[in-house]
């Protein structure tokens, strides 16, 4: 039995990591650590955990938040990881990071994703990028190993993009340099925190467009392709925010390269996700959309050609909050710990 820790328990990534982790056969959720709403149970902040979950919310200066764990879910904003992994390791625990802080293979390319973000680009635990892998376990899963200390989790909207996208690029189906990501999310994608944009009257009824200068997420997913390509690849990148609480939509689209056929992307899309249990492809006819994975670790690709124009057209679903995020870190773990890729995810979602 591991003794795993959550830190930022109170956000939805960390309420989200708590649901699951309670369900897994071989962990103990051991403490829950976050600045706000200090000293209040998990089941009264949460009451959906009511007799699931009464363990206190520790402040980060608690000496019982520093307790060793085996391992450490950061569910916190850039800045957050980097400034305690390295005592983490040190006790000899692992660590896995919901934010950008280790996607990155050096301090240069931190230093790079955070200038375009505008953030601080000093790393500041440097020696840990090395030995940290990006944690797409459909990309990554050896690496992802019983031995990595720590996991960079991949953002929610890379995770959609690259899973649709990543057949088509390895293969070399399709002209590099006319990729499109046109991708939407539900509104708890923001996090957990008061805004006036994210206010209910802001939202309802209320689709648009943000960051288009650049979103955190867009180096990852360029990162991640030009890795299966072996060529430098940049794709126009376009979030949305829709009126739904939860799900991703991205209509992925690339030119065909001369000479693919229809039969030639469908061999290539199931060839490369064969082994990815939590990777379903449709075809065109199938209607499915956000709610057939709401709640599930499950990607479901539509893989579809536009005969006319000669374009690759992928329409890829995930849950934000699950193969989004927790569920992907859950998925991280169970490879970290030599666990059976699918325990405690294997399960359809919620419908309707």
């Amino acid at each position: 039995m591991i003794r795993a820790k959550v830190i930022g328990a109170g956000g939805y990534g960390g309420v989200g990591i708590t649901e699951l982790l309670l369900q897994h056969p071989e962990v103990k959720l051991a403490c829950l650590v976050a600045k706000n709403d200090v000293g209040m149970a998990m089941s009264t902040l949460y009451p959906h955990l009511l007799g699931f979950c009464e363990l206190p919310i520790l402040a980060p200066e608690d000496p019982a938040a520093e307790e060793p764990a085996d391992i450490t879910f950061f569910a916190t904003p850039d800045g957050v990881a980097m400034a305690s992994a390295r005592a983490v390791v040190e006790q000899k625990g692992r660590v896995i990071d919901y934010s950008g802080d280790f996607r990155f293979p050096s301090a240069a390319a931190y230093k790079e994703y955070a200038q375009r973000i505008g953030r601080d680009p000093l790393h500041q635990a440097p020696e840990l990028l090395a030995d940290a892998v990006y944690g797409l376990p459909e990309l990554h899963r050896t690496q992802i190993g019983t031995t990595t200390p720590v996991v960079g989790n991949a953002g929610c909207f890379a995770v959609s993009c690259i899973l649709g996208l990543a057949p088509a690029v390895k293969y070399k189906l399709i002209e590099m340099d006319t990729i499109i990501c046109d991708c939407k999310s539900g509104a708890s994608g923001a996090g957990k925190k008061p805004s006036a944009t994210f206010h209910f009257p802001s939202r309802y009824e209320q689709i648009n467009a943000y960051r288009l200068g650049g979103h955190q997420h867009v180096m990852e997913i360029e990162q991640e392709l030009s890795r299966l390509a072996g060529t430098d690849i940049a794709v126009t990148f376009t979030p949305q925010v829709i009126p739904a609480c939860r799900g991703i939509l991205s209509t992925l689209y690339a030119k065909l390269a001369e000479g693919v056929t229809r039969a030639k992307v469908t061999d290539a899309y199931e060839v490369f996700h064969k082994n990815n249990h939590f990777v379903r492809i449709f075809d065109r006819e199938a209607a499915i959309g956000t709610m057939h994975v709401r709640g599930s670790n499950y990607c479901n690709l539509t893989i579809d050609i536009d005969d006319r124009t000669g374009t690759l057209r992928v329409v890829s679903h995930i849950d934000n909050l699950v193969k989004g995020q927790a569920g992907n870190a859950m998925q991280n773990m169970n490879l970290m710990f030599g666990f059976p890729e699918e325990t405690g995810l294997d399960r359809p979602g919620q419908f309707p």
